[in-house]
């Protein structure tokens, strides 16, 4: 048995549709609001610059890393030269080494033959 209901469908259904209308103009009048047109704008411009001071912060990081990758390219360059230079002083140094003991050699070679020309 479904009983007896209070109030019946069509109360219920006006009841809804006053309730959708109230909302309704409800939302239109703030929508109309001149206050809400003025907050609307305020977030705007807030947002705007927001999104202006993010892009200066990752246009400066970007300029940053590119100052830092130049500055380790010539760490590397110079490096580069630095162990050239070393290389080449270290041959230098060899090749006169080398030619003094060459030049030992010779004078031990040299004595020998003496030695041996005196008998």
């Amino acid at each position: 048995m479904s009983g007896f209901k209070q109030p019946d469908l069509s109360e219920r259904q006006q009841a809804a549709a006053k309730a959708k209308k109230a909302a309704l103009e409800k939302f239109r009048a703030k929508a109309a609001d001149p206050a809400l047109a003025d907050r609307l704008t305020a977030r705007a411009v807030g947002a705007a610059d927001r999104k202006a001071v993010k892009n200066a912060r990752e246009i400066e990081k970007a300029d940053k890393k590119a100052r830092e990758i130049e500055r380790a390219q010539q760490a590397e360059r110079d490096a580069a030269v630095q162990r050239e230079r070393a290389k080449a002083e270290n041959a230098e140094r060899e090749r006169a080494l080398e030619a003094e003991r060459k030049a030992a050699r010779d004078a031990r070679y040299a004595a020998r033959k003496s030695r041996s020309k005196r008998r």
